[in-house]
């Protein structure tokens, strides 16, 4: 049974690293190849990010979490990299994923400052700022470890076995930093977005075309009222519209912030747990477990931020179609890409609240103009200047 049960293991760490290569490296060719996609640099930093932690750290993950590689003897200077490894893209992809959390915000609800912000120096300014924070963090739980020619076993070099009497004052601030924070951000600002979301829904609610523009209409008080009733009577009929905007928003919301929490909060769950607890737990096997699922997120983070994507999907299947010459499929593709809830959610987000923005500061007062607002085509961002704070 330990048998069966360590091959099912060892299986499934194997097939989760190369998840985490393939999905990882078909991203970032997707995005360095096509120019229009180069704009989404931070996730395709997040993408060289776990394409390092598939190369590096997961491999070593494997050795240290199969009994197969008892025999592996690290000594203290090869424990000091495996650690620094480990703390060092854990720490980078979850502050990237915080850094994707507050682009998607400004992207959907001031899309135009975002246009005009969003720099090549401010993006190269935010990655520099990931990995100094990253190796500054590493480098303090690095401080109190020993010095000297001694060895250690795979399975104990790992932060749980750390030796440094330090290490719940540098579990608690790794998970302070790497964590706590991030998780707030990121509840903050998709609780933003689904604010927007609500909004939006409501206000581009479809009205029937007889309703909102009728042949002969005159600018009387009393013809006013008519249709102000005649739309108020159809509020009825746009419920189903504005409910399915809303499970879409909380469906899209629940996806990335669920994802976002089972696969780290076991992780520091247990490390919190086991510098604050009295004695130690005993055994690696929980250890091993939290760390793989933590690790399922280099896997799982290319198909969230990148093959959701509605623009990227269809590039790669344009590439596949154009390696394996087979014109078939056009139809599938265009299926998948209209299932995407995610992608399409935030692309009318991004339309919508641009039209949100700027909608009270384009229409005059006037009860006519009121009650016009909604006969006339919304405005795209690009022909309207956003509304300056």
């Amino acid at each position: 049974h330990s048998i069966a049960q360590e091959v099912v293991g060892l299986f499934c760490m194997i097939l989760l690293t190369l998840t985490a290569l393939v999905a990882n490296i078909v991203v970032m060719v997707i995005l360095l190849k096509t120019p229009l996609f180069r704009k989404f640099i931070f996730v395709c930093h997040l993408c060289v990010v776990n394409l390092l932690s598939a190369i590096f750290l997961m491999p070593l993950g494997i050795i240290s979490s199969s009994s197969c590689f008892n025999w592996v003897i690290y000594s203290i200077a090869e424990c000091k990299a495996v650690i620094f490894l480990n703390i060092c893209f854990i720490s980078a992809s979850i502050l990237t994923i915080s850094i994707i959390s507050v682009e998607r915000y400004y992207y959907i609800v001031h899309p135009l400052r975002y246009e005009v912000k969003m720099t090549i120096r401010l993006a190269v300014a935010g990655v520099i700022f990931i990995w100094v924070k990253s190796v500054l963090i590493t480098v303090l739980a690095l401080v109190a470890w020993p010095h000297g020619n001694g060895a250690t076993s795979a399975s104990r070099c790992t932060v749980y076995w750390s030796p440094g009497a330090h290490k719940k004052v540098f579990v608690i601030l790794f998970s302070i930093t790497c964590f706590i924070l991030p998780t707030i951000i990121i509840l903050a600002v998709y609780s933003s977005i689904y604010r927007v979301a609500r909004t939006a829904s409501l206000q581009q609610a479809p009205v029937p075309a007889q309703a909102v523009a009728p042949r002969h209409r005159c600018d009387s008080m009393a013809s006013q009222v008519t249709i102000l009733t005649a739309r108020i009577l159809m509020l009825p009929r746009l419920i189903p519209d504005r409910l399915l905007g809303s499970n879409k928003a909380i469906l899209t919301l629940v996806l990335i912030v669920g994802q976002f929490l089972c696969c780290w909060l076991p992780f520091f769950a247990f490390h919190l747990h086991s510098s604050v607890a009295v004695g130690t737990l005993g055994g690696g096997h929980g250890e091993m477990l939290v760390t793989w699922i933590a690790y399922s997120s280099f896997a799982v983070n290319p198909f969230f931020y990148g093959l959701l994507n509605r623009q990227i999907r269809e590039e790669l299947a344009r590439l596949r179609r154009g390696c394996l010459n087979h014109p078939l499929g056009q139809e599938l593709c265009l299926s998948i890409s209209e299932a995407s809830v995610q992608e399409n959610f935030l692309q009318f987000l991004q339309r919508a609240t641009c039209t949100l923005e700027t909608h009270t500061s384009c229409i005059s007062p006037s009860p006519r103009n009121r009650l016009d607002q909604t006969t006339t085509g919304f405005p795209t961002p690009a022909q309207v200047p956003e509304e300056s704070s």
